[in-house]
């Protein structure tokens, strides 16, 4: 049996993480896997600026560290900024999975121009830190968003009617106006708004945290992590300079 941790990128109860959970809902994975969803211990608010990224990295990182030795065989990031990944594939032998590459990467295999659909303005700067170390950006037709405020504890629970529909419209402009042949959600918190723009929309949508886990599983399958030479391991591990860190916190 394969075991992936998912680090969820907020402290939370477990009603609230139940709701990232449900993900695993929308991809068919084998018996032979099983996903554990665990929260940081600290984190941002939300991921609006620069200081709120160097948080988020250091909450992931944490969470992280001591995945391999606690018998996981790969870890998945909720969080298509892909906060802490390369952190995590310096410190860890399995594989790390983001959402957010991810997804880019995907929908270049299966259209030619995409477009990312965000909650709000404010989360550009990671899909454009994203599309800059891909060298993708000119694939990318379009970032639209609405104005709406994200929940990252109750996701788009008891809005879901009206920002279902607000995402439609802002898909279809992306398709018409923009060019694009593929949409992308802009965070694993939309999750919920997958099968409604999917049964819509007349282009594939593309659903950051399933993908992950489907790719996680593909990884373990052929026996597949990342690259030290392009993730080298630090000279000395700071592991414990960073639980502490967490502990002070």
């Amino acid at each position: 049996m394969k075991k992936v941790l998912v680090i969820v990128p907020f402290p939370m109860i477990e009603e609230n993480r139940e709701l990232r959970r449900a993900q695993l809902d929308a991809v068919q994975l084998g018996p032979e896997i099983i996903f554990e969803f665990r929260s940081v211990r600290a984190a941002p608010k939300n991921y609006v600026s620069a200081s709120d990224m160097a948080f988020a990295e250091i909450g992931v990182l944490e969470a992280g560290l001591k995945a391999e030795e606690q018998g996981f065989d790969a870890v998945c990031i909720d969080t298509v900024s892909d906060s802490g990944l390369a952190a995590l594939r310096s410190e860890l032998s399995i594989p790390v999975i983001g959402p957010g590459k991810t997804s880019i990467l995907m929908a270049m295999m299966l259209g030619k121009r995409f477009s990312i659909l965000a909650m709000w303005p404010h989360w550009k700067h990671f899909y454009e830190k994203n599309l800059m170390e891909l060298g993708v950006a000119h694939a990318c037709a379009s970032i639209r968003s609405l104005e709406a405020t994200p929940d990252n504890q109750r996701l788009l629970g008891g809005k879901e009617d009206e920002t279902f529909i607000a995402l439609e419209e802002l898909a279809v402009s992306a398709i018409k106006e923009d060019g694009a042949d593929v949409i992308l959600l802009g965070s694993t918190t939309m999750h919920q708004a997958h099968a409604h723009l999917a049964s819509r929309l007349p282009v594939p949508v593309i659903n950051p945290g399933p993908l992950s886990y489907k790719l996680a599983e593909a990884v373990l399958d052929l026996g597949l992590t990342h690259s030290r030479a392009a993730f080298p391991s630090s000279l000395e591990s700071q592991a414990e300079n960073i639980h502490r860190l967490l502990d002070g916190a």
